[in-house]
């Protein structure tokens, strides 16, 4: 195998309540993820010399706060070497999960690409300590998820599209979380309650009043779509629908400024293609 290709999934929070504060600051919370078959393209291929080699769409971050690269460097193969491509399509700051993908994603191919046999648990050590959300891009499933948001249970949800409306913002989810009005208290619910739908994201109320963009995105699609929600920290607003040509007979009157896309909601993360 010298090439594999892949697709780095986005995320949506289908709903996201904080139920406590941790002494040692992190927030506790109970939410559910939903994988979608749209996100980054990736490409990992062996490089002949040592050290990895990234280009296309990096966000220009440096190496210190580049997931995919610190994903690579986890696994701790100085002496082996991949070069790696990136489409982006996820929007940074956006809450869909495209850093936290990308490294998961980047795990899993290089664990392949260079034969080193790591197991889960294995992965999910060195993944998790790279952002919240890498374990269930690493779990590749849709998941209930609590404690902060790495206690992860697989779940088989309903068929659904998603209309997602991506405001032209970068979010910031420290800004959020540190935010003196955010709601912190919310009793925990069960999966039942989650399908009666008494559910809400609590933190779209804070982010909404620090990005107006956000605002304005959720308002137009509210008056599309009733449940319509941000997800995660944002900025990202999302609508569910039963057919793919509903989201998209709505996704057609987006206003001119604000991008959107219709993507299916899956179970399970794509597979990967190998490429001889």
């Amino acid at each position: 195998m010298k090439m594999l290709r892949a697709c780095s999934p986005a995320k949506l929070n289908l709903f996201l309540h904080v139920t406590g504060r941790r002494e040692d600051g992190y927030h506790t919370l109970q939410t559910l993820f939903q994988l979608l078959n749209w996100g980054d393209e990736m490409t990992f291929e062996v490089r002949a010399s040592s050290g990895v080699e990234l280009s296309g769409d990096t966000d220009d971050l440096p190496a210190a706060e580049n997931l995919i690269l610190r994903a690579a460097a986890a696994l701790g193969q100085t002496s082996k070497g991949a070069r790696i491509h990136v489409r982006k399509r996820i929007p940074r700051g956006g809450g869909l999960g495209g850093g936290s993908s990308n490294a998961a994603t980047t795990l899993i191919a290089l664990n392949r690409l260079w034969q080193l046999g790591l197991d889960q648990d294995q992965l999910m050590a060195m993944g998790i300590p790279l952002g919240a959300d890498v374990g269930v891009f690493l779990l590749g499933q849709s998941a209930w998820a609590e404690g902060a948001g790495d206690a992860l249970s697989p779940m088989a949800l309903p068929k659904r599209w998603y209309l997602i409306a991506q405001p032209r913002c970068e979010a910031s989810t420290a800004k959020i979380f540190s935010h003196p009005e955010l709601t912190r208290n919310t009793a925990p619910i069960t999966v039942q309650a989650f399908f009666s739908g008494t559910t809400r994201n609590d933190l779209q109320g804070v982010a909404m009043a620090l990005y107006p963009e956000i605002q304005r995105a959720w308002e137009w699609l509210v008056s599309e779509a009733p449940h319509a929600r941000m997800t995660g920290s944002g900025a990202c607003v999302f609508a569910a629908f039963e057919t793919e040509a509903e989201a998209r007979q709505i996704a057609a009157r987006a206003p001119v400024n604000l991008p959107v896309v219709v993507a299916e909601g899956i179970d399970h993360r794509p597979e990967m293609v190998e490429v001889e």
